[in-house]
């Protein structure tokens, strides 16, 4: 029995010059990364390398140089060992229509090594924790997308690992569906003490559901930072108004006058920020404390409703709009810090890598 490195503050992912060459595609290219406990999520366009990294960290296929320890275990010796300890759901559709969740889940809990009565036991338990206790007995077949999602998160669980793989799991799902999937995903870490590593294509969930986010393009790193440094505070102002009679454009009002003060503002809809509002967004460039002085006052004058001033902080989507702009003035420019084109998200507020 090999005994697996415990998680607490220690890294539960490591790559050194980790590489995987195929005839025609390098899909991993000298990948060097670390990975700590927590939520980490992995973005990259189609064909960057993500699932092809999964499966060489399960010690499902060889590298072709390089080094890899998942939980302190070598994936190219520790294959059976790193498997008893992470779940792994995948993207695609791979349940058996004609079982119920819980004879499906109970069998990957015996595959897993659990005897039968704590097969159930957990079986009942982890349903419960992702919301289809009360169908656990109906045929999977007839089960919405989401359902089906649940299951294949459960069945990565049931087990109780240390880590999981999560293979875009809010694929197929609406944007209700989606907000409960990464609450799901969040408790894993924050109720039970699972790290995660999630894979996605879209940058909001990432913003909303990650500590870390590891960027990977063509096989290699691009950026690895935690998400606080993505999206750190800048000296802009979100202000939003309210319109009225004499102002049936609030914001449009208020940008004239604090651009008659010398102000820099500039108007954003939204959406376009993947924020919850119907209106426009002004963005007030902050010298100083007045301008919150200066702001207020204005709105005031106006006789405007103030509904939000607070410090903006960046969204991960613009560090590859960043990038794109980058690439296209300079693209001998671009560097290992700043991805690439493939990256091109669109507004709104799940942006689209891929």
């Amino acid at each position: 029995m090999v005994d697996a490195t415990t998680v607490d503050d220690v890294t539960v992912i490591v790559t050194e010059s980790l590489s995987k060459r195929f005839p025609r595609v390098t899909a991993l290219d000298r990948l060097s990364v670390d990975i700590a406990p927590g939520v980490t999520g992995l973005v990259g366009a189609n064909g960057a390398g993500k699932s092809t990294l999964i499966k060489i960290l399960l010690g499902l296929a060889p590298a072709t140089e390089g080094t890899a320890h998942v939980l302190g275990l070598d994936v190219t010796k520790d294959g059976s060992a790193i498997r008893e300890r992470v779940g792994y759901m995948p993207e695609h559709d791979c349940l058996p229509p004609d079982v119920s969740a819980t004879e499906f889940v109970v069998h990957m809990a015996r595959m897993s090594g659990l005897p039968p009565t704590a097969a159930r036991e957990r079986t009942a338990d982890t349903l419960r924790h992702v919301g289809l206790y009360e169908e656990r007995y109906r045929p999977i077949g007839g089960y919405s997308t989401g359902m089906k999602q649940r299951v294949k998160l459960a069945q990565a669980l049931v087990h109780d690992p240390q880590l999981v793989f999560l293979d875009e799991p809010t694929n197929g799902l609406d944007p209700a569906g989606r907000d409960e999937m990464l609450g799901l995903i969040r408790r894993i870490h924050s109720d039970f003490g699972i790290s995660v590593l999630v894979t996605s294509h879209l940058l909001g969930e990432l913003e909303r559901t990650c500590d870390h986010v590891v960027v990977i393009d063509g096989g290699k790193l691009l950026r690895s930072s935690s998400t606080d440094e993505f999206t750190q505070v800048t000296t802009s102002l979100v202000v939003e108004v309210t319109d009225t009679d004499a102002h049936p454009d609030g914001a449009e009002a208020l940008r004239g006058a604090l651009a008659g003060a010398g102000v820099a503002v500039t108007t954003r809809t939204a959406g376009a920020e993947g924020l919850a509002s119907p209106g426009h967004l002004l963005f007030v460039e902050a010298a100083g404390e007045e301008t919150y002085d200066l702001v207020r006052d204005t709105v005031a004058g106006l006789g405007l409703g103030l509904v939000r001033m607070e410090q903006r902080r960046h969204q991960i989507a613009e560090v590859f709009r960043d990038a794109d702009a980058a690439h296209a003035a300079a693209p001998e420019a671009v560097t290992a810090g700043a991805p690439s084109a493939p990256y091109a998200p669109q507004d709104g507020g799940a942006h689209d890598v891929a």
